[in-house]
Protein backbone atom coordinates (compact mmCIF):
# COMPACT_ATOMS: atom_id res chain seq x y z
CA UNK A 1 0.00 0.00 0.00
CA UNK A 2 1.34 3.40 -0.99
CA UNK A 3 0.47 6.13 1.51
CA UNK A 4 1.02 9.82 0.86
CA UNK A 5 0.20 12.97 2.82
CA UNK A 6 1.03 16.51 1.70
CA UNK A 7 -0.05 19.98 2.92
CA UNK A 8 -2.09 22.16 0.55
CA UNK A 9 -0.65 25.61 1.06
CA UNK A 10 -2.52 27.56 -1.63
CA UNK A 11 -5.28 27.35 -4.21
CA UNK A 12 -7.83 25.80 -1.85
CA UNK A 13 -10.71 27.54 -0.10
CA UNK A 14 -10.26 28.32 3.57
CA UNK A 15 -12.56 26.50 5.96
CA UNK A 16 -14.74 29.54 6.68
CA UNK A 17 -15.45 29.90 2.95
CA UNK A 18 -16.33 26.20 2.71
CA UNK A 19 -18.71 26.63 5.63
CA UNK A 20 -20.28 29.79 4.18
CA UNK A 21 -20.80 28.26 0.73
CA UNK A 22 -22.23 25.07 2.22
CA UNK A 23 -24.71 27.03 4.30
CA UNK A 24 -25.68 29.12 1.27
CA UNK A 25 -27.20 25.99 -0.31
CA UNK A 26 -28.63 24.66 2.98
CA UNK A 27 -25.97 22.04 3.64
CA UNK A 28 -24.24 21.82 7.00
CA UNK A 29 -20.76 20.45 6.33
CA UNK A 30 -19.96 20.42 10.05
CA UNK A 31 -16.55 21.04 11.63
CA UNK A 32 -14.69 18.22 9.84
CA UNK A 33 -15.75 17.88 6.19
CA UNK A 34 -13.83 15.46 3.96
CA UNK A 35 -13.46 16.05 0.23
CA UNK A 36 -12.69 12.79 -1.55
CA UNK A 37 -12.36 11.18 -4.96
CA UNK A 38 -11.77 7.57 -5.97
CA UNK A 39 -9.99 5.84 -8.82
CA UNK A 40 -11.30 2.47 -10.03
CA UNK A 41 -10.53 0.01 -12.83
CA UNK A 42 -13.95 0.62 -14.42
CA UNK A 43 -17.47 1.91 -13.89
CA UNK A 44 -19.09 -1.31 -12.69
CA UNK A 45 -18.94 -1.64 -8.91
CA UNK A 46 -19.56 -5.38 -9.24
CA UNK A 47 -16.86 -6.45 -11.70
CA UNK A 48 -14.08 -3.86 -11.21
CA UNK A 49 -12.17 -2.80 -8.13
CA UNK A 50 -11.00 0.26 -6.23
CA UNK A 51 -7.30 1.08 -6.35
CA UNK A 52 -6.86 4.67 -5.11
CA UNK A 53 -8.58 7.13 -2.80
CA UNK A 54 -7.68 10.79 -2.39
CA UNK A 55 -9.09 12.79 0.53
CA UNK A 56 -8.70 16.36 1.72
CA UNK A 57 -9.32 17.36 5.31
CA UNK A 58 -8.29 20.06 7.77
CA UNK A 59 -5.76 19.60 10.52
CA UNK A 60 -4.72 22.52 12.73
CA UNK A 61 -6.35 25.02 10.33
CA UNK A 62 -4.46 23.66 7.32
CA UNK A 63 -5.67 21.44 4.49
CA UNK A 64 -3.87 18.14 3.89
CA UNK A 65 -4.20 15.78 0.95
CA UNK A 66 -4.16 12.09 1.87
CA UNK A 67 -3.74 9.41 -0.80
CA UNK A 68 -3.81 5.64 -0.48
CA UNK A 69 -3.01 3.49 -3.50
CA UNK A 70 -3.29 -0.29 -3.63
CA UNK A 71 -0.31 -1.91 -5.34
CA UNK A 72 -2.40 -4.92 -6.33
CA UNK A 73 -6.08 -5.96 -6.40
CA UNK A 74 -5.48 -7.94 -3.20
CA UNK A 75 -5.06 -4.70 -1.26
CA UNK A 76 -8.56 -3.39 -1.98
CA UNK A 77 -9.92 -4.63 1.35
CA UNK A 78 -7.09 -2.94 3.24
CA UNK A 79 -7.72 0.27 1.31
CA UNK A 80 -11.39 0.20 2.25
CA UNK A 81 -10.54 -0.36 5.92
CA UNK A 82 -8.08 2.54 5.94
CA UNK A 83 -10.65 4.90 4.44
CA UNK A 84 -13.36 3.72 6.82
CA UNK A 85 -11.09 4.48 9.76
CA UNK A 86 -10.18 7.85 8.22
CA UNK A 87 -13.86 8.85 8.03
CA UNK A 88 -14.52 7.90 11.65
CA UNK A 89 -14.26 11.47 12.95
CA UNK A 90 -15.52 13.31 9.87
CA UNK A 91 -18.71 15.40 9.93
CA UNK A 92 -19.60 15.09 6.22
CA UNK A 93 -18.24 14.05 2.83
CA UNK A 94 -18.06 16.16 -0.31
CA UNK A 95 -17.61 14.75 -3.82
CA UNK A 96 -18.25 15.53 -7.48
CA UNK A 97 -20.82 13.11 -8.89
CA UNK A 98 -20.49 11.12 -5.68
CA UNK A 99 -24.21 10.46 -5.37
CA UNK A 100 -24.36 8.34 -8.51
CA UNK A 101 -20.82 6.95 -8.62
CA UNK A 102 -18.30 7.34 -5.78
CA UNK A 103 -20.46 6.51 -2.76
CA UNK A 104 -22.56 3.72 -4.39
CA UNK A 105 -19.34 2.19 -5.73
CA UNK A 106 -17.67 2.24 -2.33
CA UNK A 107 -20.74 0.93 -0.52
CA UNK A 108 -20.90 -2.06 -2.86
CA UNK A 109 -17.19 -2.81 -2.44
CA UNK A 110 -17.62 -2.67 1.36
CA UNK A 111 -20.50 -5.09 1.01
CA UNK A 112 -18.52 -7.47 -1.20
CA UNK A 113 -15.74 -7.58 1.39
CA UNK A 114 -18.25 -8.06 4.25
CA UNK A 115 -17.27 -4.72 5.77
CA UNK A 116 -19.65 -2.19 7.34
CA UNK A 117 -20.28 0.99 5.36
CA UNK A 118 -18.71 4.13 6.90
CA UNK A 119 -21.40 6.29 5.27
CA UNK A 120 -24.28 5.35 7.57
CA UNK A 121 -25.59 8.57 9.17
CA UNK A 122 -22.74 10.54 7.53
CA UNK A 123 -24.09 13.55 5.55
CA UNK A 124 -22.96 13.56 1.94
CA UNK A 125 -22.84 16.46 -0.51
CA UNK A 126 -22.65 16.01 -4.29
CA UNK A 127 -21.27 19.16 -5.89
CA UNK A 128 -22.36 18.05 -9.37
CA UNK A 129 -25.98 17.55 -8.32
CA UNK A 130 -26.02 21.03 -6.82
CA UNK A 131 -24.34 22.78 -9.77
CA UNK A 132 -26.07 21.07 -12.71
CA UNK A 133 -29.01 23.48 -12.49
CA UNK A 134 -26.54 26.31 -13.25
CA UNK A 135 -25.56 24.87 -16.63
CA UNK A 136 -27.55 27.39 -18.69
CA UNK A 137 -26.60 30.34 -16.52
CA UNK A 138 -22.92 29.48 -16.91
CA UNK A 139 -23.38 28.77 -20.65
CA UNK A 140 -21.63 25.40 -20.40
CA UNK A 141 -22.16 22.56 -22.86
CA UNK A 142 -20.82 19.93 -20.47
CA UNK A 143 -20.61 19.70 -16.70
CA UNK A 144 -17.58 17.47 -16.19
CA UNK A 145 -15.15 18.66 -13.55
CA UNK A 146 -12.49 19.79 -16.08
CA UNK A 147 -15.19 21.88 -17.84
CA UNK A 148 -15.88 23.75 -14.61
CA UNK A 149 -12.17 24.20 -13.98
CA UNK A 150 -11.83 25.72 -17.46
CA UNK A 151 -14.77 28.05 -16.74
CA UNK A 152 -12.89 29.34 -13.70
CA UNK A 153 -9.79 29.88 -15.82
CA UNK A 154 -7.69 27.32 -13.96
CA UNK A 155 -4.51 26.06 -15.65
CA UNK A 156 -4.83 23.00 -17.87
CA UNK A 157 -4.11 19.71 -16.18
CA UNK A 158 -0.67 18.16 -16.56
CA UNK A 159 -1.64 14.55 -16.03
CA UNK A 160 -3.73 12.11 -18.08
CA UNK A 161 -7.47 11.54 -17.64
CA UNK A 162 -9.09 8.82 -15.56
CA UNK A 163 -9.59 6.44 -18.49
CA UNK A 164 -5.90 6.39 -19.36
CA UNK A 165 -5.03 6.02 -15.67
CA UNK A 166 -6.81 2.65 -15.66
CA UNK A 167 -4.47 1.37 -18.38
CA UNK A 168 -1.45 2.85 -16.61
CA UNK A 169 -2.45 1.25 -13.32
CA UNK A 170 -2.79 -2.20 -14.89
CA UNK A 171 0.73 -1.77 -16.25
CA UNK A 172 1.94 -0.52 -12.86
CA UNK A 173 0.63 -3.65 -11.09
CA UNK A 174 3.02 -5.71 -13.22
CA UNK A 175 6.01 -3.38 -13.37
CA UNK A 176 5.77 -1.13 -10.26
CA UNK A 177 7.26 1.72 -12.24
CA UNK A 178 7.62 4.89 -10.13
CA UNK A 179 6.83 7.20 -13.07
CA UNK A 180 3.53 5.41 -13.66
CA UNK A 181 2.74 5.67 -9.94
CA UNK A 182 3.46 9.41 -9.91
CA UNK A 183 1.28 9.99 -12.98
CA UNK A 184 -1.65 8.04 -11.51
CA UNK A 185 -1.42 9.76 -8.15
CA UNK A 186 -0.86 13.10 -9.89
CA UNK A 187 -4.16 12.71 -11.75
CA UNK A 188 -5.98 12.07 -8.47
CA UNK A 189 -4.25 15.05 -6.86
CA UNK A 190 -5.44 17.29 -9.69
CA UNK A 191 -8.97 15.95 -9.20
CA UNK A 192 -8.82 16.76 -5.50
CA UNK A 193 -7.41 20.27 -5.90
CA UNK A 194 -9.91 20.99 -8.67
CA UNK A 195 -12.74 19.81 -6.46
CA UNK A 196 -11.81 22.35 -3.81
CA UNK A 197 -11.52 25.15 -6.35
CA UNK A 198 -14.82 24.54 -8.13
CA UNK A 199 -16.52 24.42 -4.72
CA UNK A 200 -16.50 28.22 -4.96
CA UNK A 201 -19.06 27.86 -7.78
CA UNK A 202 -21.74 27.08 -5.21
CA UNK A 203 -22.19 30.86 -5.17
CA UNK A 204 -24.02 30.49 -8.52
CA UNK A 205 -26.38 27.96 -7.03
CA UNK A 206 -26.94 30.32 -4.10
CA UNK A 207 -28.31 32.89 -6.56
CA UNK A 208 -31.55 30.92 -6.56
CA UNK A 209 -31.93 31.24 -2.81
CA UNK A 210 -32.72 34.29 -0.71
CA UNK A 211 -30.35 36.66 1.01
CA UNK A 212 -30.04 39.63 -1.38
CA UNK A 213 -29.36 43.06 0.09
CA UNK A 214 -30.68 45.92 -2.13
CA UNK A 215 -28.28 48.77 -2.80
CA UNK A 216 -30.28 51.00 -5.14
CA UNK A 217 -33.43 50.97 -7.27
CA UNK A 218 -34.55 53.28 -10.08
CA UNK A 219 -36.58 53.41 -13.31
CA UNK A 220 -34.95 53.84 -16.69
CA UNK A 221 -36.32 53.30 -20.24
CA UNK A 222 -39.40 51.41 -19.05
CA UNK A 223 -37.31 49.15 -16.84
CA UNK A 224 -36.99 48.66 -13.12
CA UNK A 225 -33.30 48.42 -12.29
CA UNK A 226 -32.20 47.11 -8.91
CA UNK A 227 -28.61 46.73 -7.80
CA UNK A 228 -27.95 44.47 -4.83
CA UNK A 229 -25.38 42.60 -2.82
CA UNK A 230 -25.25 38.84 -3.47
CA UNK A 231 -25.63 36.16 -0.76
CA UNK A 232 -22.02 35.13 -1.49
CA UNK A 233 -19.51 36.51 -4.04
CA UNK A 234 -19.22 34.80 -7.45
CA UNK A 235 -15.74 33.86 -8.75
CA UNK A 236 -16.42 34.76 -12.42
CA UNK A 237 -18.89 37.36 -13.78
CA UNK A 238 -22.02 35.92 -15.45
CA UNK A 239 -25.11 37.34 -17.12
CA UNK A 240 -28.34 36.04 -18.61
CA UNK A 241 -31.53 37.43 -20.10
CA UNK A 242 -35.13 36.38 -20.61
CA UNK A 243 -38.12 37.79 -22.44
CA UNK A 244 -38.59 40.64 -20.00
CA UNK A 245 -35.46 40.78 -17.82
CA UNK A 246 -31.69 40.99 -17.81
CA UNK A 247 -29.50 39.80 -14.94
CA UNK A 248 -25.79 40.23 -14.34
CA UNK A 249 -23.44 39.74 -11.41
CA UNK A 250 -19.77 40.22 -10.64
CA UNK A 251 -17.93 39.79 -7.37
CA UNK A 252 -20.22 40.70 -4.50
CA UNK A 253 -22.82 42.62 -6.50
CA UNK A 254 -25.62 41.87 -8.95
CA UNK A 255 -28.13 43.85 -10.99
CA UNK A 256 -31.58 43.05 -12.34
CA UNK A 257 -33.32 45.00 -15.09
CA UNK A 258 -37.00 44.03 -15.35
CA UNK A 259 -39.46 45.47 -17.87
CA UNK A 260 -42.38 47.44 -16.50
CA UNK A 261 -45.79 48.03 -18.04
CA UNK A 262 -47.94 51.05 -17.23
CA UNK A 263 -45.65 51.74 -14.28
CA UNK A 264 -46.06 48.21 -12.92
CA UNK A 265 -43.68 45.23 -12.61
CA UNK A 266 -44.25 41.52 -12.16
CA UNK A 267 -43.87 39.95 -8.73
CA UNK A 268 -43.19 36.22 -9.21
CA UNK A 269 -43.86 33.41 -6.74
CA UNK A 270 -41.96 30.13 -6.31
CA UNK A 271 -44.88 27.95 -5.24
CA UNK A 272 -46.63 28.12 -8.62
CA UNK A 273 -48.54 24.86 -8.04
CA UNK A 274 -50.58 26.67 -5.42
CA UNK A 275 -51.74 29.30 -7.93
CA UNK A 276 -54.03 29.59 -10.95
CA UNK A 277 -53.35 31.98 -13.80
CA UNK A 278 -56.19 34.24 -14.96
CA UNK A 279 -55.45 35.06 -18.65
CA UNK A 280 -58.10 37.78 -18.93
CA UNK A 281 -56.54 39.69 -16.03
CA UNK A 282 -52.92 38.63 -16.72
CA UNK A 283 -52.33 37.70 -13.11
CA UNK A 284 -52.13 34.70 -10.82
CA UNK A 285 -54.20 34.16 -7.70
CA UNK A 286 -54.00 31.49 -4.98
CA UNK A 287 -56.08 28.39 -5.66
CA UNK A 288 -57.76 28.84 -2.31
CA UNK A 289 -59.46 31.84 -3.96
CA UNK A 290 -59.67 30.70 -7.58
CA UNK A 291 -61.55 27.53 -6.59
CA UNK A 292 -64.75 29.57 -6.71
CA UNK A 293 -64.14 30.74 -10.29
CA UNK A 294 -65.46 29.15 -13.46
CA UNK A 295 -62.90 26.73 -14.92
CA UNK A 296 -63.01 28.46 -18.29
CA UNK A 297 -61.56 31.60 -16.69
CA UNK A 298 -58.45 30.05 -15.23
CA UNK A 299 -55.61 27.65 -15.91
CA UNK A 300 -52.99 26.11 -13.58
CA UNK A 301 -50.14 28.55 -13.16
CA UNK A 302 -46.73 27.68 -14.58
CA UNK A 303 -43.42 29.12 -13.33
CA UNK A 304 -43.52 31.76 -16.06
CA UNK A 305 -47.17 32.77 -15.37
CA UNK A 306 -47.14 32.74 -11.56
CA UNK A 307 -46.98 36.47 -10.96
CA UNK A 308 -48.96 39.50 -9.86
CA UNK A 309 -48.37 43.15 -10.71
CA UNK A 310 -47.29 45.90 -8.35
CA UNK A 311 -46.81 49.65 -8.77
CA UNK A 312 -43.19 50.80 -9.08
CA UNK A 313 -43.72 54.13 -7.40
CA UNK A 314 -41.47 56.28 -5.25
CA UNK A 315 -42.55 54.37 -2.14
CA UNK A 316 -41.15 51.14 -3.59
CA UNK A 317 -37.99 52.80 -4.94
CA UNK A 318 -37.17 54.16 -1.50
CA UNK A 319 -38.12 51.10 0.56
CA UNK A 320 -35.25 48.59 0.87
CA UNK A 321 -37.48 46.07 2.66
CA UNK A 322 -39.98 46.01 -0.23
CA UNK A 323 -37.12 45.71 -2.72
CA UNK A 324 -35.65 42.81 -0.77
CA UNK A 325 -39.01 41.05 -0.69
CA UNK A 326 -39.32 41.56 -4.44
CA UNK A 327 -35.84 40.17 -5.13
CA UNK A 328 -36.25 37.17 -2.83
CA UNK A 329 -39.50 36.21 -4.56
CA UNK A 330 -38.77 37.17 -8.15
CA UNK A 331 -35.08 36.67 -8.94
CA UNK A 332 -34.95 32.90 -8.14
CA UNK A 333 -38.05 32.43 -10.32
CA UNK A 334 -36.54 34.31 -13.26
CA UNK A 335 -33.23 32.43 -13.05
CA UNK A 336 -34.99 29.05 -12.86
CA UNK A 337 -37.05 29.86 -15.98
CA UNK A 338 -34.04 30.72 -18.11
Amino acid sequence: MIVKKIPILQGFLDFNSVKLLSNSVSFDCGPHPVFYDIETTGLSRYSTFLYLIGALTQENNNWFLHQWMAESPDEERELLCIFSDFLRHSSSTIQYNGKTFDQPYLEERYKIHNLPSPFVHLPSFDLYQELKSCKKLLKLEKMKQPDLEAFLGLPKREHCDGGKCIRLYKTYVNKHDSELRDTIMGHNEEDMLGLGRIFSMLSYSALSSEGYEPLSAFLEDQKLIIRFRLPVPVPVPVSTKGLDFYFTCEGEEGALAAEIKDGKAKQYYKNYKEYDYIPQEDTAIPKILSQYMDRSLKTPARPETCYTWFLCNETFLEDKDKQKQYLNHTLPCLLSQN
